[in-house]
């Protein structure tokens, strides 16, 4: 549990910084369009970066884990919802993990 606090917390304050840095370091609106889509892309990124480990060492059945984010990728692909997505890459991996014992 102090785990996932621990990685709620890294994550807020990644987030916070990424958005509050450009603030502080641009004064002026910025123009160029570069930069603009670096910054855009950068969270998301960041968190990606930090969840999608999380999801291979949540559970004891790394096998139940691949096959969840394959589910929940080929849903996204087909532009589902993130709840849709999020409860059916769930239900697939307790399905796998109760079918694997």
């Amino acid at each position: 549990m102090k785990q996932v606090l621990i990685s709620i917390l890294v994550m807020a304050l990644t987030t916070y910084f990424i958005r509050m840095l450009p603030l502080v370091i641009f004064r002026k609106k910025i123009t160029n369009i570069y930069v603009k889509s670096f910054m855009e892309y950068v969270p998301v990124v960041v968190l990606s970066c930090m969840t999608f480990p999380a999801i291979f060492t949540c559970t004891q059945n790394t096998i139940a884990s691949v096959f969840g984010s394959v589910v929940a990728i080929v849903l996204g692909f087909m532009n589902r919802s993130l709840v849709e997505v999020a409860v059916v890459a769930v239900c697939c991996v307790l399905f796998v993990s109760v079918l694997m014992g």
